[in-house]
């Protein structure tokens, strides 16, 4: 806690005549629940104009519940703000031109590029909402609407505290984000019980793809543009696709390909397998265990087959 600069941020944001709050491209809970989050807080603690802006026309719906979900616009109206980028691991997933900005960086991702004059950037905490929770409580009073986007984004990026980042301090901070307001059943009912007919229908598809490597170590999931079409799907409702992979007994790295109109995004993760590396040798980032990047050229196979060799030349699974 001692190394949060606690002070550099808020004088940062007091000095700000305008704050603009950023998340990542395609979106995900913990992205938009850090953002959300910040925006609960500063918009009402301080008196002076605040937005909360991404850059996606598409967001997740089924987080439509979090506080002030409907005040998330497509484009930035300030034009002098301060940026605080949450979730973020480079400055290009933010999706706009930030050139000569004061950015404060709010982060948990080993690979973000610290692009920020302010990068407050802890690797080992669990989500990016308790980086943000954590800095931000020793600045202002966290109330319900806050708890409740900061847990949200705790929930989903723990995968409901399943994954190997998840120890005593998440749960302390859980603890205190329910003191605080977050409803946990109200939560968890709206990750849990409210999935689309597409989101069905595409996972369907892609476990049809299910293909096994290298004695069953590897699965790849794949599902291609008119898969997308005859399910009008979107990327939100294919979230959680590539764990159907990892949860196989024999496999250490499950692939996920998705053909979308940018080109072939890639999803990895991994029992305990470095994948960020793979992700990093393709311009991406992520965690050791969770990392994504996108191929511009090349088909899904193609695409698979370039991953698979990569592993191999990497050595991860020898």
């Amino acid at each position: 806690m001692s190394n949060f600069p606690y002070k550099e941020v808020k004088e940062k944001i007091d000095q700000a005549e305008s704050i603009t709050l950023l998340s990542h491209l395609n979106p995900d809970a913990d992205t938009l629940g850090t953002t959300l989050g910040i925006y609960a807080l500063l918009s009402k603690a301080l008196h002076k104009k605040v937005e909360v802006v991404n850059a996606s026309n598409a967001l997740p719906q089924y987080l439509d519940f979090l506080p002030n979900f409907k005040k998330i616009k497509h484009q930035m109206d300030y034009t002098k703000s301060l940026i605080i980028a949450c979730d973020c691991g480079s400055i290009d997933r933010l999706g706009f031109d930030l050139e000569g900005r004061d950015i404060i960086n709010i982060d948990h991702h080993q690979s973000n590029t610290g692009y920020g004059c302010i990068n407050v950037i802890l690797p080992d905490y669990a989500s990016a909402s308790q980086v943000a929770f954590s800095l931000l409580r020793e600045i202002y009073t966290i109330e319900a609407d806050a708890a409740t986007c900061f847990y949200a984004a705790l929930l989903s990026d723990t995968r409901y505290f399943t994954t190997t980042s998840v120890n005593e301090e998440v749960f302390l901070v859980a603890r205190d984000l329910v003191e605080a307001g977050a409803k946990p059943d109200k939560i968890a009912y709206h990750f849990t019980q409210r999935r689309s007919l597409s989101s069905l229908r595409i996972l369907q598809r892609a476990l049809d793809s299910l293909t096994l490597y290298d004695d069953a170590r590897i699965a790849t999931l794949s599902i291609t543009q008119s898969d997308v079409e005859a399910t009008g799907a979107t990327v939100a409702d294919m979230e959680g696709i590539v764990d159907y992979g990892r949860s196989l007994v024999t496999v250490e790295i499950a692939l996920f390909a998705m053909e979308l109109d940018e080109g072939i995004r890639i999803s990895l993760r991994s029992k305990k397998v470095d994948v960020s590396k793979v992700a990093l040798a393709f311009g991406g980032g992520g965690h050791k265990v969770a990392a994504g990047f996108t191929l511009k050229k090349g088909g899904v196979q193609e695409s698979i087959d370039t991953i698979l060799e990569k592993i191999k030349a990497l050595h991860l699974l020898s």
